[in-house]
């Protein structure tokens, strides 16, 4: 059985890791997690509803000032209260396509330990 710190998601049959891939390194594994934090919708998680900022919900959203500003919120929140090991340097929300409901955000963070600073780019549109 090969050593890892998580199953890897989405799942995926793995022979050589046994039944499913497994994240091996920090980076992954906080990556992954981050991911989860950012596209739960509060209240998808059972035992914990506040959980996730649900970033889906902002698609149809109308982009401006305030739209950026409180998913800004949102997600530094969120990462204080379930990721305090991730430190968040930036964060940028931006319509990638006003005609085609595109929600571009990117988020640059660093994690604990000799690790590069990591980005996450994540894209919504309506077709989700």
């Amino acid at each position: 059985m090969a050593d890892g710190l998580s199953p890897a998601l989405p799942l995926i049959v793995d022979e050589k890791d046994g039944p499913y891939r497994l994240n091996k390194e920090t980076p992954e594994l906080i990556r992954q997690n981050l991911k989860m934090v950012l596209l739960t919708i509060p209240g998808e998680k059972v035992m914990d509803p506040k959980f996730g900022v649900g970033l889906s919900r902002y698609v149809f959203e109308n982009f401006g000032q305030d739209l950026d500003s409180q998913i800004i919120g949102e997600i530094n929140l969120q990462v204080e209260k379930y990721l305090p090991y991730v430190y968040l340097q930036n964060i940028i929300v931006q319509p990638a396509s006003i005609d085609e409901n595109i929600l571009d955000i990117t988020i640059s963070y660093e994690i604990p330990g000799d690790f590069d600073v990591q980005q996450l780019s994540l894209v919504f549109n309506t077709d989700l």
